[in-house]
């Protein structure tokens, strides 16, 4: 019997989880058969688990063993150079870093003082453009359909929309179609590597987005698709920039600001602030952003 048969039989023969995780690491092509039988002589000779071992051995990374996990508990993940989408999506790549933790502290606070409210909206917002509120707003909405919330990313940006990008939809119909009546069948895309997860891109470059945005098919819209959602994110504009974003805040009710370190100037947020408050619109809460 050869290396590779004799491994393979070996893995099916270990019991549940550590049986899986050899076998999955060799279809992920992270050990080779021979790296296997390594890996099986060491845990002959000690107590340690599969992944322990091949760690130890230095044939793996903790970050594949993380991984593999993920994969077992049906914890949607993207397998780096596999997917096609950004490597900014940290949420998909790097699930258990701190800055996804970070996120997943973020959601866990908007589910107690916002969403489990009964609201389902809500508008992510930054105060300038590149203070990185559309990436934050992707990984964001990537942490609550990994919890299992069936989630809705809206691209409210009718000038500068990124999410299509982001997420790498194709076609051009969205939310500028919806609004002018002129979608046909439904824009909202299903995103393939994260079964919760739905983005509904800009669509067409339309002339007259602030028209479009403040008009009350937008709100009809929101309030049409809330009844398939747990939860909707809807990605705005930056608000030094336009004034759209006051238009879908207003709509949509709330607010979460995102800053960025070292950009974002005080004076800057201080003025936004008072926009929001003026225009009644609730601020949930603010996020530093450092990158």
């Amino acid at each position: 019997m050869n290396h590779s048969v004799h491994s393979i039989s070996a893995l099916r023969a270990k019991s549940g989880s550590e049986g899986m995780m050899g076998r999955m690491l060799v279809e992920l092509g992270k050990l080779t058969p021979e790296e296997v039988e390594q890996v099986l002589r060491l845990q002959q000779e000690t107590d340690m688990r599969f992944g322990e071992a091949a760690c130890y051995l230095s044939l793996i990374t903790d970050e594949d063993v993380r991984q593999v996990l993920a994969r077992q508990f049906d914890y949607p993940c993207l397998q780096p150079g596999a997917s096609g989408l950004p490597a900014e999506l940290v949420a998909g790549y790097l699930p258990f870093s701190p800055e996804v933790e970070a996120l997943r502290k973020i959601r866990s606070l908007l589910l107690l003082h916002w969403f489990d409210a009964g609201r389902k909206a809500l508008a992510v917002m930054c105060v300038d453009s590149g203070d990185g509120a559309s990436f934050f707003n992707a990984n964001l909405a990537v942490v609550f359909a990994q919890l299992g919330k069936q989630t809705l990313l809206v691209d409210a940006n009718l000038r500068r929309p990124r999410q299509h990008r982001i997420f790498h939809i194709h076609g051009g119909k969205g939310l500028s179609d919806l609004l002018a009546g002129r979608a046909g069948a439904d824009p909202v895309a299903e995103i393939a590597a994260f079964p919760c997860l739905s983005v509904l891109p800009a669509g067409t470059m339309a002339p007259n987005p602030q028209e479009l945005i403040g008009h009350d098919a937008f709100r009809l819209a929101i309030d049409g698709m809330s009844p398939r959602f747990d939860v909707i994110l809807v990605d705005v504009p930056a608000c030094a920039a336009v004034s759209d974003a006051l238009a879908v805040a207003a709509r949509v009710g709330g607010v979460l600001l995102v800053v960025r370190k070292n950009k974002t100037r005080l004076a800057d947020i201080a003025a936004v602030n008072t926009q929001l408050a003026h225009s009644r619109i609730q601020v949930v809460g603010s996020v530093l952003i450092d990158f």
